[in-house]
């Protein structure tokens, strides 16, 4: 049958579709991610500013870890006019060399490495990524000042830059050497459409609760008010560095494997396989090609989508011993308590990190978790205290999507009545929650929730269940320490009064009572710290 579509219709058609697909090919990571900002996160105005933060904050956190500096970060957020900023971010890390600054700030990569490592990154794309929202929503550069080792001297420029997104790199619009004393990278960025906000998904609230899981570092913020801000480190310790860790055979996918043919230098996909996951032997090898029938001598490249599909759902059925834990690195108990202390202030805190646990057989994580009771615990609602939870994935606060988050389901889940909070949402309480893992289960691109998991989602109520009977227990001896203060004032009050009235009666001498009265009274010594392991 003959269309009766017009031939120059067709053309047309043909020409819009061939234009269209020029322009994708052409299309490079910086422009679309100017299209489609919102995979970055930059979504709302509160939103927005938030994970400019977090983008900042991480890359400074890292850096500085990495080098085996205490991190120390200043920042001065100032307003210009409603909803428009200026950023002012500097650390004392080791700085980045000239050659890398526009690099980092005005390139967005694209990596081809498979690497299965804890880390805090999110979007991985950074302080591009910061460049880019500031130049959509003002047009202005970015001014940075890198100080950096070179040899035994430090090294000192600044720089003016913008992003060519075209060509996915940075243009230099003024370059000059300064004189520094120390290394660090500054930073001053302009921003509209975005707002400074003291809420639960506010820029505040990503500092403190940052300085919560990271308790080495310390942050100065001047906010747009001109109030300054300084969260002191409660620790001098740095965390040591995570490593990476082979995939676990049951964690992986078949696009995995296609992956990791297509970007390997090994001749044989059998020996792609032993260097590439981990509790895979040259046995274990030989029983997958008997029961498959593939070859696994043949090139990675030449492997096909349906032979890594049957050769996953082996691994599914096979038992392969637990993936390896080495290289998960948790806050640790004490650091997440000083963090806790240093921030909330609380009369009673305790905290908890678990043992490794996996998720869907083969990924492995662990859980900690932290109750803090009194004090700034909470959030405050004018003169009443609610109940806050505070979520992290890696030691990064996740400050939104908190109702589809699988922490929040399974801190919910839990009957708190038991453990002497007659109301979760009106008491002073604030619950921790941290997932250490390389792979976290995200819900969706914004990475702001994580997956309900079973696994997950059991082990962060049994963490949580733990110390809540810790608090329970404090609780029930506060409640019973106040009752016998009531008690003993009674008695307190009115013996003296009726053994005074008793001898005027009498006629006698009122007797020593002091002695018999502190033996009624039983007067309770001053609660003391509560050992509830």
């Amino acid at each position: 049958m003959e269309s009766n579509v017009p031939l120059e219709i067709e053309a047309s058609a043909e020409r819009e579709a061939s234009e269209l697909f020029e322009e994708f090919k052409e299309l490079t990571a910086s422009e679309f991610f100017r299209r489609n900002k919102q995979m970055l996160g930059f979504s709302g105005k509160i939103r927005s500013l938030t994970i400019v933060f977090h983008e900042l904050i991480t890359n400074s956190l890292d850096a500085a870890e990495e080098a085996g500096i205490l991190p120390e970060i200043t920042i001065d957020l100032k307003r210009v006019d409603k909803d428009h900023y200026i950023l002012y971010h500097k650390d004392n890390g080791p700085g980045i060399p000239e050659d890398f600054v526009t690099k980092v700030f005005c390139t967005m990569f694209a990596g081809s490495k498979f690497r299965n490592i804890q880390s805090r990154g999110q979007q991985g794309l950074g302080c591009s990524g910061c460049v880019l929202l500031s130049q959509m929503t003002t047009g202005m550069p970015v001014k940075i000042t890198s100080g950096y080792k070179q040899g035994d001297k430090i090294k000192g420029v600044g720089m003016t830059v913008k992003m060519d997104v075209k060509k996915n790199q940075g243009l230099i619009l003024d370059r000059k050497e300064i004189e520094l004393d120390s290394t660090g990278v500054s930073t001053e960025l302009h921003f509209k459409d975005v707002s400074y906000s003291l809420s639960e998904q506010g820029a505040f609230e990503y500092i403190r609760r940052t300085m919560i899981a990271n308790p080495h570092a310390k942050i100065i913020f001047k906010d747009p008010t001109g109030q300054r801000f300084i969260f002191d480190r409660a620790t001098d310790e740095i965390p040591p560095m995570p490593k990476e860790v082979l995939p676990h055979p049951k964690g992986v996918t078949a696009d995995d494997l296609i992956f990791m043919a297509k970007h390997t230098d090994k001749r044989r996909f059998r020996s792609l396989l032993t260097s590439s996951l981990s509790r895979m032997s040259n046995k274990r090898i030989d029983e997958i090609e008997e029961l498959t029938g593939i070859d696994f001598n043949k090139r990675p490249k030449d492997m096909k989508w349906e032979e890594a599909e049957i050769i996953v759902d082996l691994f599914q059925k096979m038992d392969f011993m637990a993936p390896p834990t080495a290289g998960l690195i948790p806050i640790g108990e004490e650091q997440v308590e000083k963090g806790m202390r240093e921030i909330l202030e609380p009369e009673y805190v305790k905290t908890i990190t678990r043992k490794p646990k996996t998720y869907k057989g083969g990924v492995s994580f662990v859980i900690e978790a932290g109750i803090a009771y009194g004090g700034k615990s909470g959030r405050a609602i004018g003169e009443q205290k609610k109940a806050e939870i505070m979520r992290f994935a890696n030691r990064v606060p996740l400050t939104f999507d908190q109702g589809s988050c699988g922490i929040t389901e399974a801190l919910k889940s839990i009957d708190w009545k038991r453990y002497g909070i007659k109301d979760l949402e009106n008491a002073p309480i604030t619950v921790f929650a941290n997932i250490v893992s390389t792979h976290v289960p995200y819900l969706s691109t914004g990475k702001q929730s994580v997956a309900p998991e079973e696994e997950i989602m059991q082990e962060v109520r049994q963490a949580t269940m733990k110390i809540a009977r810790s608090l329970q227990k404090y609780l029930n001896a506060k409640r019973a320490a106040k009752e016998e203060a009531m008690r003993s004032k009674i008695f307190e009050t009115y013996v003296p009064v009726i053994l005074k009235e008793a001898a005027l009666l009498a006629e006698e001498d009122v007797p020593e009572y002091e002695e018999v009265l502190a033996k009624v009274t039983r007067k309770p010594k001053i609660l003391e710290e509560i050992n509830v392991e």
